[in-house]
């Protein structure tokens, strides 16, 4: 049977709309047009349909014209593969028969393909062009996309369904307008979600500018937050968590005088207090910020250690909560493995060691040995975003404090 002309080209210029109304009005990228595309035309013209909307979208990131290109390229693998295992596993009979639920199987399996696909050729070019190391390229791509493509292939079999019955192309189209709507809900959730990022980078920002020596090591503590939640089997919205607290761990600073962050020489025992306050001022400046949730915690207690002899509460054991113990090994791990004006980064190794030795006494050793497993596994290649401080901002001299704290995992 041939494939009509204008089918493939109704679908290529619905997708090209909803990918523009998607993209520059909600946020994200919108499939379901591509996948009953998959659904009702043999794989060949199904591949056809994402070109003209996927060159024609702004690309985040330059050269735009390649990743364009590449865009366009990947889209069209993607539901090439769908359309193809869709069709051996004869969804197309079912799909014109209303075939329930028999039809959800060769839906299921393209779904599985779309997404394999995506998620192969994306973490290509995060590995190739972002440099992103191999073993993080692919990280999570799959399994964080596989239920949102999930929901629009149920959207593109039902577009696909309708299609087919008696009532024709109008009605699939019908299906837009409940997913549109959901689509704008989920991006109220997506720019909430952004606005909690600006939230934290200018909170990050202002304590780079006050105390620029550090410039990076919130970003970087964060990371290695996020390795040891992982490495530990916490669930993704506390690895979140974990990484918000390791950014802001030391937000507190904004509320130490500048003159003690930059001063030039041993402190003071009541300047030592003051400088130790930072956690509780921090814990205060994020207390009324409810999604940060238990990062809160990590902020106030980040420098207790697990002998008792940390500030500002001098908890001991398992009175530490667990995102703080966390934050604590990050905190030193990046201390120590950092190049400062005032001392040479430890190679990493020599760092772990130190925090191995250091385990059980300062820091809880399962925590260390996650940090020293991942390591193992993933090597440490932090990806700082943060870029240079503003123009007439000058770098302050490093503190006292902040040598103690660079020369051993202690502070």
């Amino acid at each position: 049977m041939g494939t009509p002309c204008w089918a493939v080209v109704l679908l290529a210029v619905l997708y090209t709309a909803c990918e523009r109304l998607v993209r520059q009005r909600l946020g994200g990228t919108f499939y379901p047009v591509l996948l009953a595309g998959a659904f009702l035309l043999p794989p060949p013209a199904a591949a056809l349909v994402p070109l003209p909307g996927a060159l024609l979208s702004p690309a985040a990131h330059r050269p735009q014209a390649l990743r364009r290109i590449w865009r366009a390229a990947e889209l069209a693998l993607a539901v090439w593969a769908a359309g193809l295992v869709h069709r051996v596993l004869g969804g197309g009979d079912t799909v014109a028969g209303c075939d329930f639920p028999y039809a959800l199987l060769p839906c299921a399996a393209a779904v599985l393909a779309f997404c394999g696909v995506l998620a192969l050729l994306d973490g290509g070019l995060r590995a190739l062009a972002d440099r992103v190391p191999a073993r993080r390229a692919w990280r999570g791509l799959f399994s964080r996309s596989l239920a949102p493509i999930g929901v629009h292939g149920l959207a593109g079999l039902m577009m696909a369904v309708l299609w087919r019955s008696p009532y024709g192309p109008v009605a699939a189209l019908l299906v837009l307008l409940p997913m549109c709507v959901s689509w704008w809900v989920f991006a109220q959730y997506d720019r909430e979600r952004a606005a909690h990022q600006a939230t934290i980078r200018a909170l990050v920002q202002a304590v780079d500018i006050k105390d620029g020596y550090t410039r990076g090591h919130s970003e970087r503590v964060g990371e290695a937050s996020v390795m040891i939640a992982r490495e530990l089997g916490m669930p993704e919205e506390r690895v979140e968590v974990l990484r918000f607290a390791g950014i802001l761990h030391d937000v507190g600073k904004l509320g130490v005088p500048t003159r003690l962050l930059r001063k030039d020489g041993p402190l003071t025992p009541e300047e030592r207090r003051i400088i130790e306050l930072h956690p509780e001022y921090g814990h205060e400046m994020v207390r009324g910020i409810s999604f940060l949730g238990e990062a809160r915690a990590a902020i106030l207690h980040h420098h207790e250690r697990i002998d008792g002899s940390g500030y500002p509460y001098g908890l001991a054991g398992g009175q530490i909560p667990e995102c703080a113990r966390v934050v604590a090994v990050a905190d030193a791990f990046d201390a120590m493995t950092s190049t400062r004006s005032y001392s040479r980064a430890r190679p990493v190794p020599v760092a772990v060691a130190e925090l191995r030795r250091c385990a059980g006494r300062h820091f809880d050793a399962r925590v260390v040995d996650a940090l020293t497993r991942a390591l193992a596994r993933d090597g440490w290649h932090p990806t700082v975003t943060a870029g240079p401080l503003p123009p007439g901002i000058p770098l302050p001299t490093p503190p006292s404090t902040d040598r103690q704290e660079a020369g051993r995992p202690t502070p």
